[in-house]
C-alpha cells in the first residue's frame, strides 16, 4: 500500500492490499477500496462508497457524494462500483436517494472525463460514458452500451444492452438494445448497432434475426403491442426476443425511428 503524505485517509476507511492513494486525495470513513486500486491526486471517495479491485480513479473525481435530489433526507445510502473500472478526471458519481438504496456501476466500465452518474442509476458491465455524458437519477444503462460525448439522459430513462448513442444525443425516452441513436437529436433511432454487434461477437444468424425484429418494431406499420407479439411469434428467444421484452417493459416509451412512422412513434408510456 502506498499513501501520499498529503492525502487524507480516515482510519475508518478500508483499503485493500496494493492500493495507491495520490497527493491531496480524500478517502472518508466507511469507504471501501478494493485491492490494487489507484486513487489519483485530489480525488475524493466519500463514506458509504464501495470501489472494486483494480480500478483507476483519476484526478478530481468525486465518488459517492450526496444525491442532487430534494427528496434526500440524509439517511444512509450507497454507491457501489465494480472491479476494473477506469474513472477519469472530474467524474462525479452520486449515491442513492432513499435509505438503503444504491447507485451501482458494473465491472470494467470506462467513465471518461467530466461525465456524471446521478443517484440510483445502474450501469451494466463494460459500459462507456464518454466525456461530458450526463445521466439523471434512476437511469439504467445496459451492458456494453456506449454513450458518446455530451449525451443527455433524462431521469428514469433506460438504454439497452449494446446500444450506441451518438455524440450530443438527448434521451427522454428509452433507447432499445442493439440500436444506434442519432447524434445531436432527441429520441431518434438510426438503426441497428451493426459494428458494435460484430465486435461483441454476435453470430450472423442472430444479427439477421435482430434485423427482422427491428423491421417489425419500427418499419412495419404495426403498433407497439402488435410488433411485440409478431416478434415473439417469430423469435421465441435470443436477442430478438430481448428487443421485444425491452419494448414491452418500457414505461417512458421508445425512441422513434428517424424516418417515417412505425411502432415506436406511439408512446409505450407517459411522457414525463
Amino acid at each position: 500500500m502506498s499513501i501520499h503524505p498529503t492525502a487524507v485517509v480516515s482510519p475508518q476507511a478500508e483499503l485493500g492490499a496494493g492500493v495507491t492513494v495520490g497527493p491531496m486525495a480524500v478517502i472518508e470513513a466507511g469507504a471501501i477500496i478494493g485491492e490494487n486500486t489507484i486513487i489519483g491526486s485530489h480525488a475524493v471517495v466519500m463514506r458509504h462508497t464501495v470501489l472494486g479491485a483494480g480500478c483507476r480513479v483519476h484526478a478530481h473525481a468525486v465518488l459517492g457524494d450526496l444525491p442532487q435530489d430534494v427528496a434526500f433526507d440524509g439517511r444512509e445510502s450507497y454507491a457501489r462500483i465494480g472491479d476494473g473500472c477506469v474513472i477519469r478526471e472530474g467524474v462525479t458519481v452520486h449515491r442513492g436517494t432513499k435509505p438503503g438504496t444504491a447507485t451501482e456501476i458494473g465491472r470494467e466500465c470506462f467513465l471518461r472525463a467530466n461525465s456524471h452518474v446521478g443517484h440510483n442509476s445502474r450501469l451494466g458491465d463494460r459500459v462507456v460514458l464518454a466525456n461530458g455524458a450526463l445521466l439523471g437519477g434512476y437511469a439504467e444503462i445496459g451492458a456494453r452500451a456506449f454513450v458518446s460525448g455530451n449525451c443527455l439522459i433524462h431521469q428514469f430513462v433506460r438504454v439497452g444492452r449494446l446500444a450506441m448513442l451518438g455524440g450530443g444525443a438527448a434521451l427522454s425516452k428509452d433507447a432499445p438494445p442493439f440500436c444506434t441513436i442519432y447524434s445531436l437529436h432527441l429520441n431518434q433511432v438510426a438503426g441497428l448497432n451493426v459494428v458494435g454487434l460484430r465486435r461483441a461477437g454476435m453470430p450472423p444468424a442472430e444479427r439477421l434475426m435482430l434485423k427482422k425484429a427491428y423491421h417489425l418494431l419500427y418499419l412495419s406499420g404495426l403498433n407497439v403491442k402488435q410488433a411485440i407479439a409478431a416478434i415473439r411469434g417469430e423469435f421465441p428467444d435470443g436477442p430478438a426476443r430481448e428487443l421485444a421484452d425491452f419494448a414491452e417493459t418500457s414505461r417512458r416509451g421508445l425512441c422513434r425511428h428517424r424516418h417515417g412512422r412505425g411502432a415506436a412513434d406511439e408512446d409505450a408510456g407517459a411522457e414525463a
